[in-house]
């Protein structure tokens, strides 16, 4: 073997592995299902939305604010097929969703609002510490941005069902994304469903003896509302997602009673710091 070919040999294996290690690192293959849901169409973009709640929350707690708003507004994780990112913060200043938080609050893009100024320490949270900031944009996202879009999405399936598109590109998608939002992708390279409300049920429901009941049900009627969905069953959709509602109602009034109780105890001890702090994680 001549030098030159040797030279070339080694060029094209270094390129290889350049090339290969690439792949490993940026591109996530995600399997069809999550947590006992399995997917009727592509939801793997929505599904990594989960990573930069993960993110947001691990520099939240570091008080990067910096950080925190550079994930909330770019993206980091869900890049579309144009190169743009799927954002959170697009999430929660959007308009005209199917939720009913920004018609309780009266105001367009309601839970942008709440998140945005515990970013910026500014309107509600203005003076505040950072560990009141901190729970408020951990609980603010993971909680109330990807549930109101998880139910923006099972309400977007019913209304695609309702003009006859039930199929995996329309309404059946729509459910898919709900569960997406909900619990988000478990997988070894995108670990992530510890981020969503789907985990918060859990611990919830481990604070007050419920275990997983509540996820249970949940998944349950994820899977019921998918099938209803695949045999145009209009009822069978209705009846999943008031399923789903009435058990995400059950988990944030535990959370209610939980930090309230909290409260109650902090009083009691003139500990106004920690009332501030779990006053905002209620």
């Amino acid at each position: 073997m001549t030098k030159k070919t040797t030279t070339m040999l080694i060029t094209m294996l270094l390129c290889t592995s350049v090339l290969a290690g690439c792949m490993s690192e940026d591109e996530i293959e995600l399997d069809g299902e999550d947590g006992g849901y399995e997917y009727a169409s592509n939801v793997d973009n929505h599904r990594m939305l989960m990573g930069d709640v993960c993110d947001i929350k691990d520099l939240s707690g570091a008080y990067d604010w910096e950080g925190v708003k550079d994930i909330y507004e770019n993206g980091e994780h869900a890049e579309k097929s144009d190169g743009s990112y799927r954002t959170l913060e697009g999430f929660a200043s959007a308009s005209g969703k199917n939720h009913a938080y920004d018609a309780y609050y009266y105001a367009d893009g309601s839970w942008d609002d709440f998140v945005s100024a515990a970013i910026g320490g500014t309107g509600a949270f203005a003076g505040e510490s950072d560990t009141v900031r901190d729970q408020a944009v951990e609980k603010g996202i993971q909680n109330g941005v990807m549930t109101a879009y998880a139910i923006h999405e099972l309400n977007a399936a019913i209304i695609k069902a309702e003009a006859g598109n039930w199929g995996p590109d329309d309404a059946q998608h729509a459910w898919d994304e709900g569960w997406a939002f909900y619990h988000g992708p478990d997988d070894a390279d995108a670990d992530y469903d510890g981020c969503g409300p789907f985990a918060t049920a859990a611990k919830r429901g481990g604070n007050f003896g419920t275990g997983d009941a509540t996820n249970i049900a949940t998944l349950a009627a994820m899977n019921d509302g998918l099938t209803a969905l695949k045999n145009e069953d209009m009822q069978g959709v209705i009846d999943a997602r008031d399923e789903v509602l009435k058990n995400v109602v059950i988990v944030y009034s535990q959370a209610s009673v939980r930090y309230a109780s909290k409260m109650t105890d902090d009083l009691a001890a003139g500990d106004t710091a920690d009332y501030d702090k779990h006053q905002v994680e209620g």
